[in-house]
């Protein structure tokens, strides 16, 4: 039985969907031994989210982040405003995307789909990075 629990730091991201397939892969060595499992992959952040989409086209991303603005924009007259015009908006989307994600783990690697990819959903103009909690278990091969 494989258990690992990894804390990884994320490099800076301006407001948008970023790709982070790869972060986490490079991340988790240990994933190309595990052949059946599952990783959970949790943002300690309520102005960031992740999701799964489509990773080949990169309008996917850039569509996707204009309609979110679209749905929370920064004009709306929130209660909360001390943080910045951007934070509440920030709040809702990732209140609408969620803060962690179970993947399948196959003869091991991340059994997404052709086009899948995980990113990160950066809410906020300004940030100091993001963190996430890698947490797979498993059984090796």
């Amino acid at each position: 039985m494989l258990w690992i629990q990894r804390e990884i730091h994320l490099p800076r991201f301006g407001k948008g969907f970023h790709p982070i397939t790869r972060h986490i892969v490079e991340s988790l060595p240990e994933l190309k031994s595990c052949r059946v499992g599952l990783l959970n992959i949790f943002i300690r952040h309520t102005s960031a989210s992740l999701t799964i989409n489509e990773a080949a086209d990169p309008d996917v991303a850039a569509d996707l982040h204009r309609v979110f603005d679209k749905v929370a924009p920064e004009d709306f007259p929130y209660s909360h405003t001390v943080e910045g015009s951007d934070d509440m908006p920030a709040h809702v989307k990732t209140t609408l995307s969620g803060c962690s994600l179970v993947v399948p783990i196959r003869n091991g690697q991340l059994a997404l789909g052709t086009w899948q990819g995980i990113f990160l959903c950066e809410h906020r103009r300004q940030n100091a990075g993001r963190q996430l909690v890698l947490t797979l278990f498993g059984e090796r091969e």
